[in-house]
């Protein structure tokens, strides 16, 4: 992942690594979003968090699965949002797994269908996710099985 800071469209936020420090403030951000928190803390090391004045301000995870992962855990904090906040952690994560070399990312949702098409990502039906990412406890059990199945190419020819 990559370890520079970089300065999002919010005045004052810049996104980061999350560190394992950081695990309370994003488990009350997701809580707060109603985001599941099954998983959060073993993939952490590979969450971005958007940070002002050292208070955590939005997230967003990628659930590496071998060659593929789950996009997951975006949230960002209400006196944030409209501010470009959720697009710069996602286009974040979305660079991070083309330097892992990720085929694809997957991601589950009740109520962001349409905001994720705007980077790539198109509806698919659950039988066609590969078994890697079915496994991850967000997806047997976190998210309703009503929830919309995206998927988005990130390696060369995937």
């Amino acid at each position: 992942m990559t370890t520079s800071t970089h300065a999002t469209p919010a005045p004052g936020a810049t996104l980061r690594p999350a560190r394992p420090s950081d695990l309370p403030a994003v488990e009350r951000l997701l809580a707060a979003a109603k985001l599941p928190l099954d998983g959060v803390a073993g993939a952490l090391p590979t969450f971005v968090v958007a940070e002002h004045d050292d208070s955590i301000v939005g997230v967003a995870g990628l659930e590496v699965c071998c060659d593929n992962a789950l996009l997951r855990s975006v949230a960002v904090a209400p006196e944030w949002r409209s501010h470009g906040l959720g697009r710069a952690l996602v286009s974040r994560l979305i660079s991070d797994a083309e330097a892992r070399g990720i085929h694809a990312l997957y991601l589950l949702t009740t109520t962001a269908e349409r905001y994720f098409p705007g980077f790539g990502f198109r509806q698919v039906a659950r039988d066609e996710v590969p078994d890697d990412v079915r496994d991850t406890g967000e997806f047997r059990s976190a998210c309703p099985a009503s929830a919309t199945v995206m998927r988005r190419p990130v390696a060369a020819g995937a």
